[in-house]
C-alpha cells in the first residue's frame, strides 16, 4: 500500500544507499514560507538554482550550527523573558528545524522561557501578542464543520496533540483562547524533550469560550465572544473533536490539558477508551510527585511506606497526587484502606472528610469521621496545621495555587514531625508557590527536603549547596507521550502512567543524582530520561495488552526509541512533482 506523504507541501524520503532526504512540492518565495522545510541561509547553492531561490537569500551559505550561534545572539539580546518568549515563537514560525536546534544547545536556559513560568505571561497577554497562526482551533463557530476544519491541517499522521479549553491554566484559572500558548509550549518538549517528530504534533485550542470578563470586554481578544460551554453542551462540542479527530487521524494520542477540575476527571474517563489519551494535570503531575516522594524518601534511607503525606489541593493536580501516591502504598504491600489512611487531601475548606459535601471525584480521599473523632481542633474540619499535628505528616505536597499557605508554623510543625521533613511546594507559576525554597530551608534550619513546581536556583545555608528538584510533568509527559506513540497504544492504562513514575525514580538513582542529594535530574537530561520513560512505558503497555505493535516485546527498546527519536538537524532538498499536491485532502482544488 503506498503512504500518504507527510503533508501537501513536502514528503521525507530515502535514496538507494538509505538516506533521508526531504522532496518539496514548492519553490521559490513559498518554500521560505514554509517553516519546516526553510534552511534559510542554510540552503546551498545547487539547492538556490534548483528551487528557485538564487537571489532570494544573502549570498553566504552557512552551516546549522552557524545559524545557532547567530541566533542565540539575538536570544541573549532580548531584554526580559516575554521577549525571550516572543524572539523563540517568531524563530519557530520562521524556521522550525533552527528553532529546535537552539533548544537542543541550550535547554536548560531556554525550558523556562518556552514553558513554565514565562509560557504562563504568555497566555495572558496572547491577544496582544499574537502574530503567527499555529495548530486548530475549534470553537462553537465551527464545530459542526469539525470534519472539514481537521482536513485544513498540514500534516496527514497527527500522532500527538495537546488539546486545552484553558479553564484552568497553571496558577492563573480561565484564560480564553490563550491557553493556545501551553499546548504550543508542552509540544515543543514532547519533540525536543521526548523525540517526537513535529511533523506528527498538533497543537489544539478547544475555544468553549470564556468567563472572565476582561478577556470578553477587550478590543483585542481574539476567541469567541461567549460565556463558557458548560454541561451537556460542552461535552456534545468535545464528542464532535474527539470524532472528528479519531477518523481524521486514527493513531493519534491527545493530552488533554489544563482543564477545570469539574470536567477534567468526567472527560477522562469520557474518551480514554474511545481513543488513547490521558490529563497531563492530572496523572502527569500524580507521576512526577510520586517519582520525587520515592526518590526523597530513598535520600532519607526510607521507603514510601514509612511516609505520612499531606496534600494541600484538591483541584485535578491535587487529587492525580494522592492517586498517584495512594497506588505507590499499595504497591509496596499495604491495603487500599491502609494507603487511604496515609494520604490526607486539604482543600480550601480544611481537610476532606466524610460527611462533607464533596464533589464526587475527592470523596475516595476522604477521611473517616472517626480518624478525626479525638483531634483536638478549633472547628468542625481540620486546618492545614491541624492536620499536619495530628497526622504526624513527614510529607506537604501544595498543589493550591495559594502563594505562602507554607508559613512558618506550617513548616514548623513538620519539622516536629520528622527529622528530614519532605516539602514540595509544586504550584505554578513562580507567583503561586505555596513557599520559596529559601524560606523553607531557614525555617525548617537546613533540614527539608525540597522541590517545587517552577524553577528554582539551588540554596546555600551554613556553606552547604541544597539543590532544588524541579517536579516538572516534562520528566514524565514526553516519554509517556512517545512510548504511546511507538507502541500504538488503544489506550493509556494508570499502570502505564504509574509506571512511568517509577522509571523517573530509578532513573534519578541510576545516574546517581541522589548520591549528590538531587531528587530530580537536571533539565539538560530530558531527552535521556525521556528515553527511560518510553520504554518502560511500552512494557506495561505490552503487559496491559494495550499496545498494537506487539512485536517489540522482544526488542531492545532504549536503542528502539533512541533509533526513532526526532533529532534537528537540515536535509538535502529537492524539488517534486507539483502535481502531487492535487489530490491531497488539503490541498483547495481552485489552486491555493
Amino acid at each position: 500500500m503506498k503512504r500518504e506523504p507527510i503533508s501537501p507541501y513536502f514528503d521525507i524520503k530515502t535514496d538507494a544507499e538509505g538516506h533521508e532526504y526531504m522532496e518539496v512540492y514548492l519553490e521559490g518565495i513559498a518554500l521560505l514560507r514554509l517553516v519546516l522545510s526553510n534552511k534559510g541561509t542554510a540552503f546551498t547553492e545547487d539547492e538556490r538554482v534548483a528551487l528557485g531561490l538564487d537571489g532570494l537569500l544573502p549570498p553566504q551559505v552557512n552551516t546549522l550550527e552557524q545559524q545557532v550561534e547567530r541566533v542565540y545572539r539575538g536570544f541573549l539580546r532580548e531584554p526580559d523573558p516575554i521577549a525571550k518568549y516572543q524572539y523563540l515563537r517568531a524563530l519557530q514560525e520562521r524556521a522550525e528545524t533552527l528553532f529546535y536546534a537552539l533548544l537542543e544547545r541550550h535547554l536548560e536556559e531556554m525550558m523556562p522561557i518556552i514553558y513554565t513560568p514565562t509560557v504562563g505571561q504568555a497566555v495572558q497577554q496572547f491577544s496582544h501578542l499574537y502574530q503567527n497562526p499555529r495548530g486548530l482551533s475549534f470553537s462553537p463557530l465551527n464545530i459542526d464543520r469539525a470534519a472539514k476544519v481537521v482536513r485544513n491541517f498540514p500534516w496527514n499522521d497527527v500522532r500527538m496533540i495537546v488539546a486545552t479549553d484553558s479553564s484552568a491554566i497553571l496558577g492563573i484559572g480561565d484564560q480564553g483562547y490563550g491557553g493556545l500558548a501551553i499546548a504550543i509550549g508542552k509540544l515543543a518538549l514532547y519533540t525536543i524533550g521526548g523525540g517526537v517528530n513535529p511533523y506528527h504534533t498538533m497543537p489544539v485550542k478547544l475555544d468553549v469560550g470564556t468567563d472572565r470578563l476582561e478577556l470578553l470586554n477587550d478590543e483585542f481578544y481574539l476567541g469567541v465572544r461567549q460565556r463558557r460551554l458548560r454541561g451537556e453542551r460542552y461535552l456534545t462540542f468535545l464528542d464532535k473533536f474527539v470524532k472528528s479527530i479519531h477518523e481524521r487521524w486514527p493513531r493519534a494520542v491527545i493530552q488533554w490539558e489544563d482543564l477545570a477540575k469539574d470536567v477534567a476527571f468526567t472527560v477522562l474517563e469520557r474518551y480514554r477508551k474511545q481513543i488513547p489519551s490521558f490529563n497531563d494535570d492530572i496523572q502527569g503531575t500524580g507521576a512526577v510527585a510520586l517519582a520525587g516522594l520515592l526518590s526523597a524518601s530513598r535520600l532519607k534511607g526510607e521507603s514510601l511506606r514509612d511516609q505520612r503525606i499531606v496534600i494541600l489541593g484538591a483541584g485535578a493536580g491535587g487529587i492525580g497526587v494522592a492517586w498517584a501516591i495512594t497506588q505507590g502504598l499499595i504497591r509496596e504491600g499495604l491495603s487500599a484502606e491502609e494507603a487511604r489512611d496515609r494520604v490526607c487531601v486539604v482543600d480550601s475548606r480544611g481537610l476532606l472528610v466524610e460527611g462533607r459535601n464533596l464533589e464526587p471525584y475527592k470523596q475516595p480521599y476522604a477521611q473517616s469521621p472517626a480518624r478525626i473523632a479525638d483531634w483536638r481542633i478549633a472547628n468542625e474540619v481540620p486546618t492545614l496545621l491541624e492536620t499536619i499535628e495530628h497526622t504526624g505528616a513527614t510529607v506537604l505536597l501544595g498543589l493550591s495555587g495559594q502563594a505562602g499557605a507554607f508559613n512558618h508554623p506550617v513548616v514548623e510543625a513538620m519539622t516536629r514531625n520528622a527529622t528530614r521533613p519532605i516539602i514540595f511546594p509544586l504550584s505554578n507559576p513562580t507567583s503561586a508557590c505555596e513557599a520559596l525554597p529559601q524560606d523553607i530551608l531557614d525555617w525548617s534550619e537546613g533540614r527539608a527536603i525540597v522541590a517545587t513546581g517552577s524553577p528554582f536556583p539551588d540554596v546555600i545555608r551554613d556553606s552547604q549547596v541544597h539543590h532544588i528538584g524541579q517536579g516538572n510533568n516534562a520528566f514524565i509527559f514526553p516519554g509517556l507521550g512517545f512510548g504511546t506513540i511507538l507502541a500504538e497504544c488503544s489506550e493509556v492504562t494508570d499502570t502505564m502512567v504509574l509506571e512511568a513514575a517509577y522509571a523517573l525514580a530509578d532513573y534519578t538513582v541510576a545516574a546517581q543524582h541522589l548520591e549528590s542529594g538531587r531528587i530530580y535530574p537536571p533539565v539538560r537530561e530530558l531527552r535521556e530520561v525521556s528515553i527511560r520513560v518510553g520504554a518502560r512505558v511500552i512494557r506495561q503497555a505490552l503487559q496491559d495488552q494495550v499496545a498494537g505493535k506487539t512485536d517489540l516485546a522482544d526488542r531492545d527498546l532504549d536503542t528502539y526509541l533512541r533509533a526513532r527519536s526526532w533529532k534537528p538537524r537540515y536535509l538535502p532538498i529537492v524539488r517534486g512533482d507539483h502535481t502531487a499536491m492535487i489530490d491531497h485532502p488539503g490541498y483547495n482544488k481552485e489552486g491555493h
